[in-house]
């Protein structure tokens, strides 16, 4: 397909020839102005949706949206496209989602589940246009793309909602609640780890995780294409290279550079969403990181990122740690605390709250037993997917809004390009350079293949 059709400027391809109490859902959440075309609508109000990525986290968007009208589906895999428009048989078919962008018109919102590549392309068309935006996790796929993204939803004044479902849960609000009240005092480390070890291992790692994973280098050969996969369309921006089935379906190509992230981006968009909100966290001060000698071609199994961060208004400055694969903490390793497999821990001057996605406690847990806890004062959300929904109706607040989310994916990030670097990195948040580390620009800033650009 010809890549230099009629698009927004920033996303068209290059021619080959040239919350607070006061708030209802977040500490942070940015206020929303709702555009003029739906403003003063009411939650029965049915949206016009466009829905780019229709497999996994896209065939979500589509049940989250039943009641709403899906106008429109794209999908560069034909079988995925056309399942999932047996169940919307009046929307639009599309395999490019430029193509959908172009003939959005209609469209009051769209969502975003592509590779994790392209995530910045298709929102970004979105936003220019007006559309409100619900985009999978991560934001983006760089630092410099989750700033665009984020001066782009500032300017669009649309809703706006990064896929970070825990963010919506009650567990996370009470131990929000727990933090920022002082229940075990000033906070000065947080840690947070995952198990999950998809990536480059070791063969000491491989034995020691239970992933089946890819270990080897990038295919020079080919495997047979699925019928109806638009691989060009996939590649999109990253570089060429022939179809090899260790790059697809997902979850397989969010281990390569040039797809994903690797398990930092992924699992971190969760975990780390805890202790940034809980903390109020935005741009670290210093970033640094270990683990195996960094592979050219794919992200890392186990790794681990330390980040400094100085004081927030009455927070002390704070130390936060992940972990991933093989990693743990300390205090998970000498047993001073119970052995999740998953888990974010917060160490203050009067305790430590453990917690994951369903759960939480606070250690030790004999000194805790008669503590009363405070009221809750941060309102339930009605889901993360219904939550955006209801904002896209009403103009109120959300979670993780692309603000929120670009700040938290910046800092997940970071922790890649400190370990690929080698690095520990002075951080300039206002021009997004690490002081010490020019090297770290190519990272920091991605280079676009295929005649792809992005302002």
């Amino acid at each position: 397909m010809n890549p230099s059709r009629s698009l927004p400027p920033s996303v068209r391809p290059l021619s080959r020839r040239h919350f607070l109490r006061a708030s209802l859902f977040t500490t942070s959440a940015l206020t929303l102005g709702a555009p003029a075309f739906l403003r003063g609508q009411n939650l029965n109000t049915r949206l016009s949706i466009g829905i780019i990525g229709c497999g996994g986290r896209g065939g979500f968007a589509g049940e989250s949206s039943r009641g709403e009208n899906i106008v429109a589906l794209c999908d560069v895999a034909e079988d995925r496209l056309n399942s999932v428009g047996q169940k919307h048989p009046s929307a639009r078919k599309y395999v490019d989602f430029r193509k959908l962008l172009d003939a959005a018109k209609d469209l009051d919102a769209i969502t975003v589940a592509t590779a994790e590549h392209t995530h910045a392309f298709a929102t970004l068309g979105a936003l220019q246009q007006g559309k409100h935006v619900y985009c999978e996790k991560p934001l983006t796929h760089s630092i410099h793309e989750a700033r665009v993204i984020a001066a782009a939803a500032a300017k669009a004044k649309v809703a706006t909602q990064m896929g970070t479902q825990m963010h919506a849960t009650a567990n996370y609000r009470r131990v929000v609640e727990l933090i920022q009240t002082g229940a075990i005092g000033p906070v000065r480390e947080a840690h947070t780890w995952v198990s999950r070890a998809w990536g480059w291992q070791t063969p000491e790692e491989a034995r020691a995780n239970k992933d089946i994973v890819s270990t080897q280098e990038r295919p020079a050969g080919a495997s047979p294409l699925p019928p109806g996969l638009q691989w060009d369309l996939f590649l999109g921006p990253a570089p060429q290279r022939p179809f090899n089935d260790v790059y697809w379906p997902g979850p397989r190509w969010y281990r390569w550079w040039d797809f994903g992230s690797g398990t930092m981006s992924d699992m971190g968009s969760h975990l780390n969403d805890l202790a940034f909100w809980a903390l109020k966290l935005r741009d670290p001060l210093t970033i640094e990181a270990e683990g195996p000698p960094p592979h050219p071609e794919i992200a890392p199994a186990s790794m681990l990122a330390r980040y400094t961060y100085g004081a927030r208004g009455d927070m002390p400055p704070v130390t936060v740690a992940w972990y991933q694969g093989t990693q743990k903490p300390s205090y998970y390793t000498e047993g001073k605390i119970p052995k999740w497999d998953m888990g974010i821990l917060f160490v203050g001057d009067g305790g430590m709250l453990l917690a994951d996605y369903g759960k939480h406690v606070l250690l030790p847990e004999e000194k805790f037993k008669d503590f009363k806890r405070p009221e809750p004062f941060l309102a339930p959300s009605p889901g993360h997917f219904e939550e955006w929904l209801a904002a896209c109706k009403t103009g109120q607040p959300t979670g993780s809004n692309f603000d929120y989310a670009s700040a938290l994916t910046i800092a997940n990030h970071l922790g890649n390009v400190a370990y690929r670097v080698g690095k520990k990195l002075e951080w300039d948040p206002q021009n997004l350079k690490a002081r010490n580390a020019p090297e770290a620009e190519r990272l920091i800033r991605k280079t676009y293949h295929n005649g792809w650009t992005l302002a």
